[in-house]
């Protein structure tokens, strides 16, 4: 069955020219697609793998080498007057839960052991070298492993030193990774490796959705009848790549549109110089795809939309966007002719006072075919010519708004307490009414709180755990997936050489000589928060200190790739505000519009904690849990409030989870409660001042053995 046609997705215009311009210009450094789920991602990846032009390869080379301009370096070579013989461009899907051996290759064991002769084994890495390596949920690849990919790419070359192999690879390949923004975020030093990222999102127009509905059966009930129709499109699509690649090297960047990209990129405050090297690259494969030899204000507007916005992250609460006012004004600055009565510019054929939404084709642009990604219609299911005849396909040059720089700024979002009106304590209130919203303060760096013991769980920052990667501690027999302890397992097979009929030079071994090396570092825990918002913690502005407190810890949790969980209790019941995902900006906005008001069943936010924990242990048994409590201690809802609450907190603290106790009562005499309360948990105590203080222990283990 042929895959769904590159050219016959709709509304995916960003996507579909951040593709195309890393495969016109893979040093761009791969594209990285933000995205909420059932948007096409994996689709158009592996649509644009279809319509990419053919290579030549020389025969029998493991690493695809070009015969024209064979690798000096390669493994396999020296290729003298090699024999080439073409094949198709590779899509390289790279699991989640791959391997560093996998990614990068290692020794070939096989020959290791059964020849003793050093070999080396090729990854992904290699297998995708002029190609295109695919990345699903990158956000949820290991960190090492993303960076690993990321240089690979940005040098163009992978280079493997590990257990006697020692070996350097051309890796050209076009990296794409793909995420959904609700399963966490990447880390901003990965983002910024990426060259581009495009935000993607569903089309809200109704004639855009029903044309997507239409298409997409039209593909099912005949895969190959429909694909069909698009094929003049796809070939011209793969000619063009491929023209456009030939005309790079000749396109010109000149000095003023260098000194535009450096104002563009200074005046939206990005760091480093990345950004402005990956826009000028960009630049100029937006005017090769567009036939052009020299950079203009267009190509400069494009690839600033696409390089920039990921880049202006400072934490993870930001919304990503570009402000295209702000672009304008900085590519309008100090233009050759200012004047607003002159005409257009003769050498760009562009009006420098266009509006943002407008678009001007040069004379190489015009009369040319374009990829459609929103108005055809369905070849298939109407009496109209295909759009390959029809010459309707059209491709975004990416002058239209950027529907990233409307996203909501989580710091605006709050409503300030004190413009409610009340000057009452809100506490008086017997129910959850409607609350009041205090604005969260600035977020902080918190000290590292971590679960007792050493852990199995998935690698991380936080506690510590016997993971795949860290510091080696030790060798045990190989039962388990591990990468192999060489030095334990030739120790294992000497003593039993003289009962395997050892000759000269040959090492026998066995399966039980196997060793699997045991390395410890750090994992990642389930970081469930539940945040008291009753009428006693809007009292006396308490709730911002509290949810200044709950950011930071939130802001931690995403630092050391945690998992998240928020419960609200207030009035007569507790809600999981947010189930465990990886995404703290999900959490983060829902605390951030938490009201506060009514009474306090905290028992209820025990219960509601104690059965999230159970769950999620069944689930996810290797990870464990750190319950944050945010409280005062008090407990005011439903008979024998405070009996009932310490009885859930024992509850808790028989399932073994660990817990930290954030006690957010102020005030010259205190009641003391969230201590007793911590008594009970037999957690870590902290004072909500002192959530940023040195005095915090650094371990919930330190707690437990106070206790």
């Amino acid at each position: 069955m042929r895959s769904y046609p590159f050219s016959a997705i709709v509304g995916s215009d960003d996507l579909a020219l951040a593709l195309v311009l890393a495969a016109v210009s893979p040093e761009i450094g791969g594209v990285l697609v933000r995205g909420e789920k059932g948007t096409a991602k994996t689709t158009m990846v592996r649509g644009l793998a279809a319509v990419l032009p053919p290579l030549q390869v020389v025969d029998g080379c493991r690493f695809s080498c070009d015969p024209l301009t064979p690798d000096p370096q390669c493994p396999d070579g020296p290729h003298r007057n090699p024999a080439g013989s073409p094949r198709p461009a590779r899509l390289v899907e790279l699991p989640v839960g791959a391997t560093e051996d996998r990614v990068i290759g290692s020794l070939d064991l096989e020959q290791a052991l059964g020849s003793g002769r050093v070999a080396y084994q090729p990854g992904l890495l290699a297998a995708a070298h002029r190609g295109i390596l695919y990345v699903d949920e990158v956000n949820l690849l290991h960190d090492h492993l993303v960076d690993l990919l990321l240089d690979a790419v940005a040098m163009g070359r992978s280079t493997v030193e590990r257990e006697g192999v020692s070996v350097a690879h051309a890796s050209r390949v076009v990296l794409i990774g793909t995420m959904n923004p609700e399963e966490g975020e990447l880390r901003p030093q990965l983002l910024d490796r990426f060259g581009l990222a495009v935000e993607v999102s569903a089309p809200r127009e109704v004639s855009v959705r029903a044309e997507i509905i239409r298409r997409r059966l039209a593909y099912e009930r005949d895969p190959d009848r429909f694909a069909a129709e698009y094929d003049r499109c796809e070939e011209d699509l793969g000619h063009r790549i491929l023209s456009a690649r030939s005309l790079l090297p000749s396109v010109k960047l000149d000095g003023p549109q260098l000194v535009k990209i450096a104002r563009v990129c200074a005046g939206f405050e990005v760091d480093g110089m990345r950004a402005d090297i990956v826009t000028a690259r960009a630049a100029r494969a937006h005017a090769a795809w567009h036939a052009r030899v020299r950079v203009e204000k267009a190509d400069l507007r494009a690839a600033a939309r696409l390089a920039l916005p990921h880049r202006r992250r400072r934490n993870p609460f930001d919304t990503p966007g570009l402000d295209e006012e702000l672009l304008n004004r900085l590519l309008e600055e100090d233009d050759e002719d200012p004047d607003p009565e002159a005409g257009p510019s003769t050498s760009s054929g562009h009006d420098s006072r266009a509006e943002p939404g407008e678009e001007h084709d040069s004379p190489a642009e015009a009369g040319e075919d374009h990829l459609s990604t929103g108005s055809g219609h369905d070849p298939t299911n109407s009496g109209h010519d295909s759009p390959a005849e029809a010459g309707e396909n059209h491709l975004s040059t990416g002058s239209e708004h950027d529907s990233t720089s409307s996203g909501h700024d989580r710091t605006k979002s709050g409503h300030d307490s004190t413009g409610s009106g009340r000057d009452s304590d809100p506490s008086a209130s017997t129910g959850a009414g409607s609350g009041v919203v205090a604005r969260a303060g600035g977020t902080y760096r918190t000290r590292r709180l971590v679960a007792p013991g050493i852990g199995t769980g998935e690698a991380g920052r936080r506690s510590r755990a016997l993971t795949s990667s860290g510091r080696r501690i030790g060798a045990t027999p190989r039962l388990a997936p591990g990468s192999l302890h060489l030095p334990a397992t030739i120790r294992a097979a000497a003593p039993h050489q003289a009962n395997r009929g050892r000759a000269a030079g040959i090492l026998r071994f066995a399966g039980p000589d196997l060793r699997r090396a045991e390395t410890e570092g750090r994992e990642s825990n389930l970081v469930l928060m539940a945040v008291d918002a009753s009428g006693s913690m809007a009292a006396r502005r308490r709730m911002e200190a509290v949810k200044s407190a709950a950011l930071s810890l939130l802001l931690d949790a995403y630092q050391r790739r945690d998992k998240v969980g928020l419960i609200t209790f207030r009035g007569g019941s507790a809600t999981l505000a947010l189930h465990p995902t990886s995404s703290v900006e999900a959490a983060a906005r829902r605390l951030d519009a938490l009201p506060a008001g009514g009474r306090t069943p905290l028992a209820e936010g025990l219960l509601c904690a104690a059965d999230t924990l159970r769950r999620e242990q069944i689930k996810d048994p290797r990870r464990r849990p750190l319950l944050v409590v945010v409280t005062d201690g008090r407990a005011t809802a439903g008979p024998d409030a405070v009996a009932r609450s310490r009885l859930a907190a024992d509850l808790v603290r028989r399932m073994g989870a660990a817990s930290v106790v954030v006690d957010c009562e102020t005030g010259r005499y205190t009641l003391g409660l969230a201590a007793v309360l911590c008594a009970h948990l037999a957690g870590q105590y902290v004072r909500v001042e002192e959530v940023a203080a040195d005095t915090i222990l650094s371990a919930v283990a330190r707690g437990r053995a106070a206790s």
